[in-house]
């Protein structure tokens, strides 16, 4: 009984290896935009996955359609606007899906998530047409004189998506645009002091092992549609000359992605050397592979392992609820207050404010901190660390930062840190000083109070001269995201 048992229970294990591997050879993995080009489905898809605004009178609405594959979609309706700029977590919003047929996408999304009343966000089986729309010359997103713009449809790859959903009952009509956000602190250059861990040219300051491995393939992204009127080979309306036409725009907002160089990338897996044991900023950014056969935690997964020992998540979590194991999450310790992951093969960032564990010897006095931006929107504000299933265990040694592989082919780039000083706690000290006779006609209290600001301004206050001016902030740029 025992042995056949034993056989079953074999068995079994040999079958679900066989269905996870028949299921990572299906899920292709796409690192690049010109990958997704080489197939016209493919590249519908992909086109038509985003995320949209509509306005409905003074109320924004928004809309994240998540590809799966061979027309099928995943849709999330948003009640104020997108994630990060307009909705927040709590507010209501839709979940259901969609499908092509011909030019228009078929609705059927009716699952309400925290349903409040107001806007009757129900799509129910409704149908949105689809338009792409060419900006005119000299707007973005139209081919220069000569050009040879990539197709899509008969159109440039730059067109603006549009989806009309007309209306119907209870529900208004909407008209919703695509829009490409780009995070304010990506391309953020490393300030004075900083050290550049990675900005393409090599990998000095990581290990050996895992081996560190430079992508040279050109990867190239933008906001906006391709350039106006560029013709052979010149440069449009605010753009970067192309060779065959097409300048790259640099216009915000709506519209498709033009392309443009960034430098060479950094592939999943690789560890930094050891930091200092203090506390420092991190300027991370990172690119999610495109898998729309894939789910779950099998869709593009990476990590940030902080001091190789608290993993911050990196995974393709587009519209997803927002856990502590899907993008901007600290496994089994804490959710990201808001789920700012953007779509696949869009650059993003994360920055990073961490304060490491105290130990006196091998015993931990006090757990790391940190405060985190996804995409410029706080997720995490200075919140405990008190361990998670990391690379290593905490520990008093001093670590780097661990950039995990999973199997998936996820980016980085312009990865450095930036020293800051430890937080001193508020003292409060009542000081009488007693001068003799001959040199001071009276006693002079002196009161000084000492608070650390942003861990390294100081304040020192005195009855008998003027405070001292501030100190310059560190990460001027960043310094009101964390506030």
């Amino acid at each position: 009984m025992r042995k056949q048992f034993c056989r079953l229970f074999a068995a079994l294990i040999l079958t679900v290896a066989v269905v996870m591997t028949a299921q990572s050879v299906s899920a292709q993995e796409y690192t690049s935009r010109a990958e997704v080009l080489q197939n016209e489905a493919l590249n519908r898809d992909f086109t038509i996955q985003g995320e949209y605004l509509a306005t409905v009178g003074e109320q924004k609405v928004g809309l994240h359609i998540i590809a799966d594959t061979g027309g099928k979609f995943r849709v999330v309706l948003y009640r104020g606007g997108l994630p990060g700029d307009g909705w927040k977590a709590g507010d209501p919003r839709v979940l259901g899906t969609a499908e092509l047929s011909g030019d228009d996408l078929v609705f059927n999304a009716s699952q309400q998530r925290n349903e409040a009343p107001g806007l009757n966000m129900v799509l129910g089986d409704a149908k949105g047409t689809i338009t792409m729309v060419t900006p005119q010359r000299g707007q973005g997103g139209g081919a220069g004189q000569g050009g040879q713009g990539a197709q899509f449809r008969g159109g440039q790859f730059g067109q603006l998506v549009r989806i009309a959903v007309p209306a119907a009952g209870d529900r208004p009509a909407m008209t919703f645009e695509k829009q490409n956000r780009r995070s304010p602190t990506f391309g953020l250059a490393a300030p004075e002091g900083a050290i550049v861990y990675f900005d393409g040219t090599n990998v000095d300051k990581f290990l050996p092992s895992p081996r560190a491995q430079i992508n040279e393939a050109p990867q190239v992204q933008r906001p906006g549609g391709a350039g106006g009127q560029g013709g052979q080979g010149g440069a449009g309306q605010a753009g970067a000359q192309r060779p065959g036409g097409a300048g790259a725009g640099q216009g915000a907002g709506p519209g498709g992605a033009a392309f443009v160089p960034i430098g060479n990338t950094l592939w999943a897996e690789a560890a930094t050397t050891a930091f200092e044991k203090k506390p420092y900023k991190m300027h991370v950014e990172f690119m999610l592979s495109y898998m729309p056969q894939a789910r779950g935690q099998a869709r593009s997964n990476s990590g940030v392992y902080v001091d190789e020992r608290y993993e911050c998540q990196v995974l393709d979590s587009f519209g997803l609820e927002g856990e502590n194991n899907e993008c901007g999450g600290f496994y089994t310790v804490a959710k990201p207050l808001v789920n700012m992951c953007y779509p696949p093969l869009t650059w993003q960032t994360y920055d990073f404010e961490f304060y490491p564990a105290k130990w006196d010897g091998n015993t931990k006095t006090a757990n790391a901190r940190v405060t985190v931006l996804h995409n410029g929107v706080k997720i995490h504000d200075n919140i405990e660390l008190k361990g998670t299933p990391g690379r290593r265990d905490e520990g008093p040694a001093p670590l780097g930062v661990y950039f995990q592989g999973h199997g998936n082919k996820v980016q980085f780039r312009n990865i450095w840190i930036q020293y800051i000083d430890e937080p001193v706690a508020q003292v409060t000290a009542v000081v009488e000083v007693v001068e003799a006779p001959a040199e001071a006609e009276a006693k002079v209290a002196i009161v000084a109070e000492v608070e650390a600001v942003e861990g390294v301004e100081q304040r020192v206050a005195r009855r008998t001269a003027p405070a001292a001016p501030a100190p310059r902030p560190l990460f001027p740029r960043l310094r009101a995201a964390f506030q």
